[in-house]
């Protein structure tokens, strides 16, 4: 166990086994925000921006991408399990740490059970013998194994998982773009007919953009999980740095280029906000079964961030532990380097939230999902504060440990900070994001308050 002062920017090895390969951390930054807000959930994205939803997601995607270089500069000079969370500790204090820290916990576990309650529905669906709950079990115990055992199963699970999603959305563009031109059997060139045509590029004007940014923000979460498994690599400063630097530019390759396909293909009032918009276009051009072949990249890609966030909340609260913000029994670590009980810790608290969502999906578990909606805007812009406060210690304490560097600094650190401040006013003033934001205030409030309270009793101690 060691501890980590915020006045210094010293780093200690990690007592955690070091079995994540390059390519592993590679697939893990592409696959980790491919999931089913991308598959399913960008289909209200489209329904309200229309072929405008192209810019909601650079918007989003370039917001995104300078998060993900803010972290990637603290992590690759101060590679650490918990990530941010000790960058902030390093930066504001402990509050800090322990506050963005014990947040990102929570939304981990909840988001968790959501995707489990989603995957065992798909499997139920193909196997009505075996009830819902039957099927969160054996994923629980399944995964609960991938990630007692060796980090390097984990980091199998999620090379294969990636690559499968990355596979089909290349297939997909594949297919759009061949389609787009008429080269594929019974297809006409549609041109910019879509793109200009039923309403405009901007039907709903920059109002109907902006409620595409707030539709698809959230699904670029997760690529903070590669920072975190990079403290589990033999070379964690360069793993990470090559991770952002391919993961951010493939990402925004996928994202936007899907959905130009999406919007080119078909006009955009002929998806549905409840539909997967890749299925509609699928369908469209003749692919035969193509609400199958999408249901089961779906279930893959729930599965994927059900294992990705098991093991970042295992890490982070194994983090929290060894810096003293959370309960020392956590810090037992296996032969093979594994937090055992962090691991254990996580899912039971995950399936807890998983009876929660079967029992009270629209009563507690709803309050609990409400509660986590905007705390990812609070995680990103302490990243950002952090890299603020950081940047300038590392420049005059250790400038040889900036090998990835964050553009234009600090400006585009500001700016990425006010367009955050931005996201939450709009969230304010929109009658379906307003209870998220509340929820998740109430929730940033109340930790807020344990950290302040754990601060008094240390300077008294």
């Amino acid at each position: 166990m060691h501890d980590v002062s915020p006045t210094t920017l010293a780093t200690e090895a990690e007592p955690l086994e070091h079995g994540l390969k390059q390519r592993h951390l590679t697939m893990l930054g592409l696959g980790g925000v491919i999931g089913a807000g991308l598959f399913v959930g960008s289909g209200a994205g489209v329904a309200v921006a229309g072929p405008g939803i192209v810019v909601s997601y650079l918007i989003a995607g370039a917001l995104a991408t300078l998060v993900m270089r803010m972290l990637g500069e603290m992590s690759s000079a101060m590679p650490a399990s918990g990530s941010f969370s000790v960058h902030a500790e390093r930066a504001l204090g402990r509050w800090a740490g322990f506050s963005v820290g014990w947040l990102y916990w929570f939304l981990l576990v909840v988001v968790l059970a959501a995707e489990a309650t989603a995957a065992a529905s798909i499997a139920h669906g193909w196997l009505p013998a075996v009830p819902q709950w039957g099927w969160v079990l054996v994923f629980m115990l399944v995964f609960t194994a991938a990630n007692l055992a060796a980090v390097r199963n984990f980091g199998e699970f999620e090379f294969w998982f990636a690559a499968l999603k990355v596979g089909a959305l290349v297939l997909f563009l594949l297919l759009g773009t061949l389609a787009i031109f008429g080269l594929l059997p019974d297809t006409e060139p549609v041109g910019l007919t879509h793109l200009t045509g039923d309403g405009g590029f901007l039907p709903n004007g920059w109002s109907g953009v902006v409620s595409g940014v707030l539709a698809v923000v959230f699904a670029f979460g997760g690529l903070e999980v590669v920072t975190i498994a990079a403290a589990e690599t033999d070379d964690p400063a360069r793993a990470v740095g090559r991770a952002v630097r391919s993961a951010v530019a493939r990402i925004l390759f996928f994202y936007v280029g899907s959905m130009a396909v999406i919007v080119t293909v078909l006009p955009w009032t002929a998806q549905q906000a409840e539909l997967s918009p890749y299925v509609t276009v699928l369908d469209s051009i003749g692919v035969p079964s193509a609400g199958r072949i999408m249901e089961i990249v779906v279930f893959v890609a729930l599965l994927s961030a059900l294992n990705a966030n098991l093991y970042g909340a295992s890490r982070m609260v194994f983090s929290l532990a060894e810096r003293g913000e959370a309960p020392r029994g956590l810090l037992r670590v296996t032969g093979s380097g594994v937090p055992r009980r962090a691991v254990l810790a996580s899912v039971a608290f995950g399936f807890a939230s998983v009876l929660l969502n079967l029992k009270w999906p629209d009563s507690v578990f709803l309050y609990m999902l409400n509660a986590v909606g905007a705390v990812l805007l609070f995680v990103w812009g302490l990243i950002a504060v952090s890299q603020l406060r950081l940047r300038r210690r590392i420049e005059a304490e250790a400038p040889e440990r900036l090998t990835l560097r964050m553009w234009a600094f600090p400006w585009l650190t500001w700016a990425a900070l006010a367009a955050m401040a931005a996201v939450l006013v709009l969230m304010l003033n929109d009658d379906a994001a307003r209870p998220q934001v509340l929820w998740s205030a109430g929730a940033t409030a109340a930790v807020l308050l344990v950290a302040a309270v754990r601060e008094v009793r240390s300077r008294r101690g």
